[in-house]
């Protein structure tokens, strides 16, 4: 879990290159194409399971969890036991709780934080091409993928692919810059329901240590 988010908050997500102002242009059709479909969610709301593969393809970690998203900036995100943890964004910040370590971790939401990739389920997508390059492929009638590459050379991912089916996100696939693939597949989505602002508030015992940006 820290590996998928937290490690893009210090500096994470693709490889195509083209030259040819018509595939320039195909590019910045699959950015807005992205953008629109990710604007259309308003919340959304998903179990999820998350399956860290290395370069030899063997599983390393497979997590389970839940995940509330919500326009603009707010976040939640709950991996289950025995993996517990919880990440919350309020829209200004991003909390990172631990109940093993008795640890809050909090940073700015400022713009590296907003690469992390769940976030452009919350996060501003209009100007997607600006951090990534964009490209799109119609995988059947009813599922579409786009991959994202990263402009940034200090970005520790190398690239993110989304999948979506029937307009539902049902997958993001992320592999590192070590080779290292995390998978994380969407169940029980709910698209645009209600969700309460009070969600996005990390509650957590006292006596716990707070550290990070804000803390």
């Amino acid at each position: 879990m820290q590996q998928f988010f937290l490690k893009p908050v210090l500096a994470l997500i693709v490889a195509l290159t083209f030259s040819s102002s018509l595939m320039a242009a195909g590019k910045e059709g699959s950015a807005a194409e992205l953008a629109s479909l990710l604007k259309s969610y308003e919340t959304y709301q998903a179990d999820f399971i998350q399956i860290v593969v290395n370069e030899n393809g063997g599983k390393v970690q497979e997590t389970r969890g839940l995940l509330k998203a919500k326009r603009p900036g707010l976040f939640y995100w709950e991996t289950r036991a025995p993996m517990s943890q919880f990440i919350v964004s309020n829209g200004e910040s991003v909390q990172l709780y631990d109940p093993d370590l008795e640890q809050v971790t909090v940073h700015n939401l400022d713009d590296r934080v907003q690469t992390t990739p769940a976030l452009l389920l919350s996060g501003e997508v209009d100007n997607l091409e600006e951090t990534y390059r964009v490209s799109g492929r119609q995988v059947s009638d009813d599922t579409r993928e786009f991959t994202l590459e990263p402009k940034s050379e200090d970005s520790l991912f190398v690239s993110l692919r989304l999948t979506f089916f029937k307009n539902e996100l049902q997958e993001m696939r992320m592999q590192d810059s070590l080779s290292q693939l995390s998978v994380l597949s969407f169940d029980h989505i709910r698209l645009n329901e209600t969700v309460d602002n009070s969600v996005f508030t990390l509650e957590y015992p006292e006596g716990v240590d707070v550290i990070g940006d804000a803390g």
